[in-house]
């Protein structure tokens, strides 16, 4: 494909991920019932997952067509102040699950449960360095630094997100039941989606305009 399509593809993906992640949040919140205090944290990190893509997609569009976003850009600006607070909600609730690997009190593998929480913290850093990394490529797009560690970290983050895909739709003995059809069909689909967006992000961002320094 052309270059132009690489970056159409990757920011069709983008933004029906965007819908997609909010409609698994709400789907979450539904399944285990407006009563639990988790879900509704889930939901809320499924809610600010989808305003930080919304405005990485913005700044990834700008920039695969090496337009140099300002540094007091709204988007820019924005992005920068709130993916942090994802990250740390994310930490927050993987600390809360760890915890519970570590008391003893779910009958589960302990290797099973080190490769879980080895996954998801794993998942959690790319994310975070991958939004980092477009924060800082941005308003350069003509520094081939920047645009080698965006690369790098997107290529970490696609298996990382299959990876986390496949814990979450194979039941683990001790840890939880077997979840339902419907289930496996939302967690299945939403991961598949978010590997293949990173991947066409990437080749979106591989195939780009590269300007020249000014």
């Amino acid at each position: 494909m052309t270059p132009g399509r690489w970056r159409s593809a990757a920011l069709a993906a983008l933004w029906t991920l965007v819908a997609a992640t909010l409609a698994l949040g709400a789907y979450s919140l539904w399944r285990a019932g407006v009563t639990d205090q988790f879900a509704w944290l889930a939901t809320l990190r499924a809610l600010l997952a989808a305003v930080v893509l919304v405005w990485w997609t913005q700044l990834l569009a700008r920039y695969t067509q090496a337009q140099p976003t300002p540094d007091g850009d709204g988007v820019l600006r924005s992005l920068r102040a709130l993916f942090p607070w994802l990250t740390s909600l994310r930490m927050a609730l993987w600390a809360l699950s760890a915890l519970a690997y570590l008391s003893g009190a779910l009958d589960a593998n302990p290797v099973a449960l080190t490769a879980i929480a080895t996954i998801e913290l794993g998942f959690i850093l790319a994310k975070n360095a991958v939004y980092g990394s477009l924060v800082r490529a941005a308003p350069h797009p003509e520094d081939l630094l920047a645009r080698a560690r965006l690369l790098s970290w997107l290529n970490v983050a696609a298996p990382l997100s299959l990876a986390l895909g496949v814990v979450n739709v194979v039941p683990v003995a001790g840890l939880a039941g077997a979840p339902d059809a419907v289930s496996l069909t939302v967690y299945g689909l939403h991961a598949l989606l978010d590997v293949a967006a990173t991947l066409l992000a990437l080749k979106a961002v591989q195939t780009a305009p590269q300007p020249r320094p000014a």
